[in-house]
């Protein structure tokens, strides 16, 4: 049962990152750590302690970061980027494409501080289209892990994984409620089985999607959670065997739904098995200041949201 599934308390995953890279790092000594003036930000304070001969710091300049990081990958090494989500990717988004994406190169790019959930910095920091941009990029793969166990498996899942990655995660202190084993890279991961709506969620939402399911569950409305930590490569297999088991979803993203992941399940649902499908996002608009719980309250983020999302798509559904 949902309800069973509990916090053991709140950490952000920017911390689980932090963790993962040192965990990454002793076991590979070709992992080394870029950051454009956000160490303290990016959790990388025990990566520099014991591996200061593999921290550099670039700077205020990301672009020429993911430079140095595809040029680092010719000899060998395997470069994690750090900063924001929103200069990891919006500012240097042509550096990315022609130096790491078109040539395949062995770049993690470790984008922090995404989302409504930046909260108080406002709009310029709190991209909500990386997903999209990332995405898109052939060959990219794009990981967006839902708590600070989860975000710490994958840190080191991908450092495993040959080829360039893009991995989000957060600010806040968000609950934890998932396991580092659960964890496997590209594989859907299923917090309950049902058969009358399906909820796909990742990142923060995870949590606010399971609450969601809580609710519906006392209503007497069987409910599939479906973490989809890893939005490319898509677990399609599990989108399709859960979509044709159900009949109807609600996607929630901390993301536009414009290019999201949202779009990413209803294209799977398009080819091979059209349900109807609501979205719970943020809807062809910037974000503003507040607190996380404020923004995700105004911008239809919250659990009454995704709630009334799933009983919409159950009526369309019947209809």
């Amino acid at each position: 049962m949902l309800k069973d599934i509990v916090s053991t308390g709140n950490k952000d995953t920017r911390s689980g990152f932090g963790d993962g890279i040192v965990a990454a790092a002793r076991k590979n000594p070709n992992i080394v750590a870029l950051t454009a003036d956000l160490a303290g930000s990016l959790k990388l304070n025990q990566f520099m302690k014991e591996f200061p001969e593999r921290f550099f710091q670039c700077g205020i300049a990301e672009a020429n970061m993911i430079g140095v990081a595809a040029g680092m990958t010719i000899g060998g090494k395997i470069p994690f980027t750090t900063t924001f989500a929103n200069f990891s990717t919006g500012r240097v988004y042509d550096q990315i494409r022609q130096s790491v994406a078109y040539s395949g190169k062995n770049v993690k790019i470790c984008a922090s501080h995404a989302g409504l959930t930046l909260g108080e910095d406002g709009a310029t920091h709190q991209i909500l289209e990386d997903i999209g941009l990332m995405k898109m990029l052939p060959g990219m793969t794009v990981v967006v892990p839902c708590d600070y166990a989860q975000t710490k498996a994958a840190t080191e899942a991908i450092a495993e994984t040959d080829g360039p990655v893009y991995l989000r995660f957060g600010r806040p202190a968000w609950p934890m409620f998932t396991q580092e084993s659960d964890f496997v890279l590209g594989k859907a991961q299923y917090f309950s089985e049902g058969t009358d709506v399906s909820i796909f969620a990742c990142g923060h939402l995870v949590w606010n999607a399971i609450q969601a399911g809580v609710e519906l569950e006392a209503e007497g409305i069987s409910v599939e959670i479906v973490n989809l930590h890893t939005i490319k490569p898509l677990d399609e297999e599990s989108i399709i065997r859960t979509l044709k088991k159900t009949g109807c979803a609600v996607t929630a993203e901390e993301h536009n739904i414009i290019g999201g992941m949202g779009d990413a399940v209803a294209q799977v649902a398009a080819k091979h098995c059209p349900t109807p499908i609501e979205y719970v996002g943020t809807n062809d608009t910037f974000g503003e200041s507040g607190t996380p719980a404020q923004l995700l309250k105004k911008y239809g983020l919250d659990v009454p949201d995704i709630v009334a999302a799933a009983k919409r798509a159950l009526a369309r559904k019947k209809s």
